[in-house]
């Protein structure tokens, strides 16, 4: 009988230990469970924000342009009195991918969505009026798609006439015109006239 008292205490001892161990066990694998999802979750947003911001890099080198040839200027008025009164430049689309709106703004009031700024050294026109024509291969829209050649005509004649440019660009004079598309980067070009104004003027 006294065998028997003393054998069953330790028993119930040894049973009450090996619970605890389960629970401890168990609360273990829960909290690891719980660390896993969470590291998971974060691996995958992680992710998927990563992956957005590939997307909309390639989304905006996909809608840039770039300049296929020479910038020309053109002289108007009489032989050594001219004055430059527009330029132009034929555009591509850099990467043949998204389309880019080449609206034209002929009157400087046109709804459009590309702008073409101006700038020298001592003013800045941030909205030009400026025309488009297509070359070559096209499909009779204004967007300049893969393989399309637009020219861009920037009128400088009707903004000097209108007073917003304070002076006519001439000789020697830096200037920098800036296409601004809705989407892509903007294309930035930066001439400088030569020591005399003829009628047309291959700029590079």
């Amino acid at each position: 009988m006294l065998n028997r008292l003393y054998k069953d205490p330790r028993r119930d001892e040894r049973g009450i230990t090996g619970l605890e161990t389960a629970i401890i066990l168990i609360a273990f694998v829960v909290v690891a469970s719980v660390f896993a999802y969470t590291v998971l979750s974060a691996g995958i947003f992680s992710s998927q924000k990563g992956q957005e911001a590939v997307y909309a890099g390639l989304a905006q080198t996909r809608a840039t342009m770039e300049i296929k040839g020479s910038l020309f200027a053109y002289g108007n008025g009489t032989p050594g009195n001219l004055t430059v009164d527009r330029v132009s430049f034929t555009l591509t689309n850099a990467m043949k991918g998204q389309a880019i709106d080449l609206s034209p703004n002929p009157t400087g009031n046109d709804t459009h969505v590309t702008i073409i700024s101006y700038t020298d050294n001592s003013q800045h026109i941030s909205d030009l009026p400026w025309d488009v024509k297509f070359i070559g291969k096209n499909n009779g829209d204004t967007l300049l798609e893969q393989d399309e050649q637009a020219v861009i005509t920037v009128d400088l004649e009707t903004v000097a006439n209108g007073g917003l440019l304070t002076v006519s660009p001439g000789t020697y004079s830096t200037f920098t015109i800036e296409v601004k598309p809705v989407t892509g980067a903007s294309l930035i070009l930066n001439r400088t006239f030569p020591a005399r104004i003829d009628p047309v003027m291959d700029l590079h």
